[in-house]
C-alpha cells in the first residue's frame, strides 16, 4: 500500500509538514517496503487552489491515504471523492509517521479540518498586508 506524507524534507527522518496544500513535499512511502519517493509540491507556488491541485497531485501519484497535520475543504473534497483517507498527524518525521498508521495509532478525519486558505501564510492570497487593495496604511 502506497501512502502520502506531508513533509518538510525529502526523506523518510525529514520532519512532517502541518499543511497539505501548501507543504514543500510529499514523501510517497510504500508502507510494507518502506521504499520512499520525495516528490516536489507542483502546487507550492501556485497563486490560488493548491490545496485542490495538491490533492489531485496526490490522487493521481497513486497514493491510497494521506498523512497530513492539516487538510483544508477543497482538498478534503477531492480526497473525498476518491474516497481516500486522510490521517491527522501532529509532529514527528515521515518514519515515525508512517509507523504510527502502520501500528493503527492514528485517527482518521471525516471532515476538513482547517478552513480554506489556512495554509497561506500571513499575507493571505494577496501577497500583502492590504489583501490587494492599496498600499498598507494609506487610507
Amino acid at each position: 500500500m502506497k501512502i502520502v506524507v506531508t513533509a518538510n524534507g525529502n526523506d523518510l527522518d525529514a520532519q512532517i509538514s502541518p499543511v497539505f496544500g501548501r507543504c514543500s513535499t510529499f514523501v510517497f512511502v510504500d508502507v510494507e517496503t518502506m521504499a520512499f519517493e520525495a516528490v516536489a509540491n507542483p502546487a507550492l507556488s501556485t497563486p490560488g487552489g493548491a490545496g485542490i491541485q495538491a490533492a489531485q497531485f496526490v490522487v493521481d501519484h497513486g497514493a491510497e491515504a494521506v498523512l497530513s497535520g492539516n487538510i483544508g475543504p477543497n482538498a478534503y473534497g477531492v480526497f473525498q471523492a476518491a474516497n481516500m483517507p486522510i490521517y491527522l498527524i501532529s509532529e514527528g518525521t515521515v518514519r515515525q509517521a508512517v509507523e504510527a498508521y502502520k501500528a493503527g495509532k492514528l485517527q482518521s478525519t471525516a471532515q476538513a479540518n482547517v478552513q480554506a486558505h489556512t495554509g497561506m501564510g500571513r499575507w493571505g492570497s494577496r501577497g500583502g498586508p492590504g489583501g490587494g487593495h492599496g498600499r498598507p496604511g494609506q487610507t
